[in-house]
């Protein structure tokens, strides 16, 4: 049995024509070593797996080749340190007893520092010195992903080189390369995916590839790959954008079913259609389509579904699905959630045209327009049109809609499709002061045994009075008015009720007098404590207390 060697060690770069998507760098050192302008000290870093440790092995034995002795072997030249487990105060003091030993072969020595930011703030301090002023034949290579854990003192005496992450063109690139050496045949949305998984590092892509090649090393493919990697491929987000522009509900539902009962989260979907209703956006425009970081194949698919689906509509799915993820973690029901979103999704682009489809959420304008005829405005000699309209539900099995909700919309159907209300020939008894008293203590009682004792009190402040139709009512102040007038269509409705005149209106005005009445200041509640008992004055007096 043959040693089996991972992707990431058998394929690790061994020029830097080899490096994929790091072109600024390689080029700028295979520059600064032809033109013997290459630093002593220089720091590689970058997110993890994207060839600084590949690059900084191939510049040590690029600093001692030279024409005549390129195929010479300069390992002994080269020395790696990973300061995660040689980050001491001693370690780095070996590292200088060294440093000062010249190379027995080639010209330079060179120390690789991998994680150098694992350091000690101690071994830094003692590194500092000999890094600012390194003999003429050693140089340094420090590697890390944390830049910012390095002391300033230790970048200001380095050549920084930043990595970038690798673009997933790249990636899938340098997969194709290797699936042609290997022989195994591959389909382009597979490797698509493991270049989104790998988010811009190739170790991890290289990884992903050899854990694919396990479960099968003939072919590479989208199910496959899907399958291994729990996540969804593009094909489940194109399906489910042409349910949303077909208002294909039951659709979409299934769909959702069928993705969760394979195991998947119902966050993973959502943020996945997000980010694909992103690329639909984008790709609308020649000027963003370049930030489409796909193959060809699955660009001209996006591309093509872009086309049909107004940007209106995809800012809508954009707003919904984002509403969702924040929604989801703090939902007690997440697969409702989800459910409830591909529904609102579906109901979009609903059209008079479409009333034969097999399933329709019932737009909120529906619900403004069934209106009761008790919550009628009523205006002299006005007359108010009611439409009803057609509603054409049909419930499958499990679907969002409540029998209750139905019931309900149906009880507010006029049994005409038109029903025409003349104000005139509104009841319009007569009624007395009295009655109309007793009518307004009445609803004060139901008020406070609702628990609005607030409001309650307000009614109770002046005693209304009549004036042909009108209730003719004094308040204290502005804040009064402001909150019975809030409350008036219930209070009116009550008492057109009871005394069955719909003519009634209500008039309030405010009373500076009421005002004074019931706005006290300290000293007049003094006072008015004096009245009550006159030992008050008798207390403050003792006590030596002020107003």
């Amino acid at each position: 049995m043959e040693d089996y060697i991972v992707s990431a060690r058998k394929y690790r770069p061994t020029t830097f024509e080899e490096v994929a998507g790091q072109e600024a760098i390689t080029s700028t050192l295979l520059n600064a070593i032809s033109n013997n302008q290459l630093a002593q000290a220089l720091l590689f870093t970058g997110p993890r797996g994207v060839g600084k440790t590949s690059c900084a092995r191939i510049l040590a034995k690029m600093i001692n080749s030279t024409i005549d002795n390129v195929n010479q072997d300069f390992a002994y030249n080269i020395f790696e340190l990973d300061a995660a487990s040689n980050n001491s105060v001693d370690d780095i003091r070996n590292l200088t007893e060294q440093v000062r030993i010249p190379p027995q072969v080639g010209k330079y020595k060179v120390y690789i520092i991998d994680e150098v930011h694992m350091l000690s703030t101690s071994a830094f301090n003692a590194f500092l010195k000999t890094l600012e002023e390194p003999p003429k034949h050693c140089i340094f290579i420090l590697a890390t992903t944390e830049k910012h854990k390095i002391i300033p003192t230790i970048l200001s005496r380095c050549q920084i080189y930043d990595f970038k992450r690798i673009n997933n063109k790249d990636i899938v690139d340098y997969l194709i390369k290797i699936c042609d050496k290997e022989e195994v045949k591959f389909e382009h949305e597979a490797l698509d995916i493991i270049a989104n998984k790998a988010d811009g590092a190739m170790r991890d892509a290289l990884s992903i590839f050899d854990r694919i090649l396990s479960y099968n090393n003939k072919e590479i493919t989208v199910k496959d790959v899907s399958l291994n990697l729990n996540v969804l491929d593009q094909e489940v987000y194109i399906k489910t954008i042409d349910y949303v522009l077909d208002n294909n509900i039951p659709e979409l539902l299934l769909l959702i079913d069928n993705i969760i009962s394979k195991g998947f989260e119902g966050i993973n979907y959502v943020s996945g259609l997000s980010t694909y209703c992103r690329n639909l956006l984008i790709s609308k425009n020649d000027k963003t389509i370049g930030l489409l970081d796909y193959s060809e194949s699955s660009k001209e698919k996006i591309i093509s579904q872009g086309q049909k689906v107004s940007p209106e509509i995809i800012i809508n799915c954009l707003e919904l699905l984002n509403k969702c993820e924040i929604n989801y973690r703090s939902s007690i029901n997440q697969r409702l959630l989800v459910e409830l979103t591909l529904m609102q999704l579906g109901s979009f682009t609903l059209t008079d045209q479409k009333k034969n489809s097999n399933f329709k959420i019932i737009p909120f304008e529906y619900f403004k327009k069934i209106i009761p005829v008790d919550k009628i405005s009523i205006q002299e000699t006005a007359k108010v049109k009611l439409n009803k309209p057609k509603l054409d539900i049909q419930t499958t099995g499990n679907s969002g809609l409540s029998l209750n909700s139905i019931k309900t919309i149906k009880n507010h159907e006029f049994k005409a499709n038109e029903t025409t209300i003349n104000l005139d020939e509104l009841p319009k008894d007569d009624f007395s002061e009295a009655q109309l008293v007793t009518s307004w203590n009445k609803y004060s009682e139901k008020v406070e045994n609702t628990g609005k004792y607030n409001l309650a009190s307000i009614l109770r402040i002046d005693i209304p009075k009549l004036d042909g139709s009108n209730i003719c009512l004094e308040l204290p102040n502005s804040t009064n008015k402001i909150e019975l007038e809030s409350n008036q269509y219930d209070l009116l409705k009550f008492i057109r009720k009871e005394l069955n005149n719909y003519d009634i209106k209500l008039s309030i005005q405010i009373n500076e007098k009421l005002e004074k009445k019931f706005t006290y200041t300290s000293r007049e509640k003094f006072e008015l404590l004096k009245t009550k008992n006159n030992l008050i004055e008798k207390l403050r007096t003792d006590f030596k207390l002020s107003i």
